[in-house]
């Protein structure tokens, strides 16, 4: 594995995304952390949709970002909303495994900006889940 990848997927310098999703579940999704401006449902979704676009500009899927993209959602996620992009997101980290191994220049491009984009929310959803008490230390 080439450290692109192990960036995508954590685990060389952070907690592994795997660990990170690891157990949630929806109710643990969709709780509201006084003072915290989302949900780890919505950072589900965001990190899904902006995954999906990074990908779809890496493959060749696409040429642009779609210009009128919402990244995030508009209201509250609905259960069935936060369970699609959850498994959007794990299948997404599959495929960004894949074009990783050996990418194009465009594609190592695009695909480190996602790397460092989604550490920055992985953080975030390892400090929910820690505040919730459902993350435990390392």
């Amino acid at each position: 594995m080439n450290l692109l990848q192990h960036s995508l997927l954590g685990g060389a310098s952070f907690r592994s995304v795997d660990e990170l999703l690891s157990g949630l579940d929806w109710h643990e999704a969709a709780r509201r952390m006084p003072g915290v401006p989302y949900t780890l449902a919505g950072l589900v979704y965001h990190l899904s949709v902006t995954q999906r676009a990074s990908l779809d500009l890496a493959s060749g899927r696409a040429e642009a970002w779609p210009a009128t993209l919402s990244v995030w959602p508009d209201q509250p996620p609905t259960r069935a909303e936060f369970e699609h992009h959850l498994a959007d997101l794990r299948s997404g980290l599959a495929e960004a495994q894949v074009l990783a191994g050996d990418p194009s220049s465009r594609a190592r491009e695009v695909l480190a900006d996602l790397a460092v984009h989604s550490a920055y929310h992985w953080g975030q959803v390892a400090l929910l889940r820690r505040q919730y008490g459902t993350l435990p230390l390392l």
